[in-house]
């Protein structure tokens, strides 16, 4: 085998093998000289070019650069951006757990109200329709917590399907449709003789023998569900039962002091029944002054209907008529409510009803006479800004509201009409950002409350009472004035 030849250092040259000549000092002194008259290069002129460039960008910082705005939301923002992938959608929300009753509590009422109405039976409950009535918060509540999670991002609650993680218990019984299930004539009177007849007072007492038998009800005693009852007289037979719960209701006018409260509980705006006005502020097509249609004789405080009615119905661009709900009364409402520069709203059998919606969602300025109305949502609508207030006993003096209603000038409804046209969404329940977002905003503010008197019952001992315990601030209210 051949051995791999060793590699070789080239051999020296003889330039580098040779010593170098000696250097005569001579040379040396004229190098040096050579080198002293070399000239030097100038650093002026590099410092010149930098400082001008670092002058231009100073100028145009200071002319033209925008910092950015780093506030809290932006900061959140930008942070979120950061997030991909952690989903954060839920934190801080309350979490509500809807029961599954049993469908005879939901469906089945939708079912028993057609049927009551001469309607067939349908296998599949996603055909079955809620029948429109100014009481549907009950429906609308229902349907958005069935919806799918991605699609109430904005709520201020989420539901969960683990009652261990809930917060609230939200109990879906359609209250004030039950209560409505037989009509006054029924349509079948001729149907089948084996049909079962509805029975309201039958269902809440069903209700409640089956809610009291759950865990989560005996846990806390109720204080932590969350019942509908807009109608007045929903749930009437059991409501000292579920009085612990959050009430979502319409008005205090049937409640005793030790059942609900403005604390406790929630006012619920009715469902409007006449068609929104989209059109802009403005009085030119509002011809009339005020505009009325209603039940003239009601009971309780509406009584003040039909002394309004004397001292109104012959004055001069007012409209006021009695009307009974149907297609052409909502009509002939709607028509007038368009057309009117302010529509009346005396208490009814109790302090609220449907027509002061009806009035906000169509731009004609309420005129408030019911001494102990609540109203929804006023942590954040100031109403004195979209309504007209009299206290009934000067609202009844001849001539006195319609000479304060004419004392307004223009300018004053219009600012009126756009700040009614700005909370008008509060009161559409079809508005992603309406209704029921807000219903829901109001029901999770409830929940400290809850958690104190969860805590304080549990460390109660018992006691003798002279009187209810009102643990919580009742809605009475003095001193009603006119307020414009």
């Amino acid at each position: 085998m051949n051995q791999r030849p060793k590699l070789r250092s080239p051999p020296p040259s003889s330039a580098a093998m040779s010593p170098s000549p000696p250097t005569s000092p001579n040379l040396n002194r004229d190098k040096a000289k050579t080198i002293l008259k070399m000239p030097r290069k100038s650093i002026i002129k590099p410092t010149l070019i930098l400082a001008s460039l670092l002058t231009i960008f100073a100028l145009y910082t200071f002319l033209f650069y925008t910092p950015p705005n780093y506030n809290s939301s932006n900061l959140l923002n930008l942070v979120n951006k950061f997030d991909i992938g952690i989903d954060n959608s839920n934190v801080n929300k309350v979490k509500i757990y809807m029961y599954d009753l049993p469908r005879r509590f939901t469906y089945g009422v939708i079912e028993s109200y057609a049927a009551a109405r001469g309607g067939e039976l349908v296998e599949n409950d996603a055909l079955l329709k809620y029948p429109g009535n100014q009481h549907s918060a009950e429906w609308y509540l229902f349907s958005d917590l069935n919806r799918l999670s991605e699609d109430r991002i904005d709520s201020a609650v989420t539901r969960v399907m683990d009652p261990e993680d809930a917060d609230l218990f939200y109990v879906p019984f359609f209250s004030s449709l039950s209560l409505v299930v037989n009509p006054i004539r029924p349509a079948n009177a001729n149907g089948p003789a084996d049909r079962p007849t509805y029975n309201d007072d039958q269902m809440q007492e069903a209700l409640m023998e089956w809610l009291e038998e759950q865990v989560y009800w005996k846990r806390n005693n109720g204080w932590d569900h969350v019942f509908i009852c807009q109608d007045p007289n929903a749930l009437y037979k059991v409501i000292d039962r579920v009085k612990n719960g959050v009430l979502l209701v319409s008005d205090f006018g049937r409640l005793g002091r030790n059942q609900a409260s403005l604390v406790k509980d929630v006012i619920l705006p009715y469902s409007h029944r006449i068609n929104t006005y989209n059109g802009d502020v403005g009085v030119e097509n509002r011809k009339s002054l005020l505009f009325f249609m209603g039940n003239r004789y009601r009971k309780e405080g509406g009584k003040i209907r039909d002394l309004l009615f004397q001292v109104l119905e012959k004055e001069k661009d007012v409209i006021i008529k009695h009307g009974a709900q149907s297609r052409e009364s909502r009509r002939a409402a709607t028509q007038g409510m368009h057309t009117s520069k302010f529509c009346l709203h005396p208490a009814g059998d109790t302090p609220s009803a449907c027509r002061l919606f009806d009035a906000i969602v169509s731009l004609c300025v309420p005129v408030i006479v019911s001494d102990y109305i609540e109203l929804p949502f006023e942590d954040v609508i100031n109403y004195r800004n979209i309504a007209v207030f009299v206290d009934s006993n000067t609202a009844v003096k001849p001539g006195y509201l319609v000479k304060l209603l004419r004392r307004l000038s223009t300018e004053r409804v219009l600012e009126f009409q756009k700040e009614l046209k700005k909370v008008k969404r509060y009161f559409e329940y079809e508005d992603p950002n309406g209704t029921v977002k807000e219903i829901w905003r109001q029901v999770s503010s409830k929940l400290p409350l809850t958690k104190l008197m969860i805590n304080r019952d549990k460390r109660l001992v018992v006691r003798e009472l002279a009187e209810p315990d009102c643990s919580c601030l009742c809605s009475n209210q003095s001193g009603v004035h006119t307020i414009l």
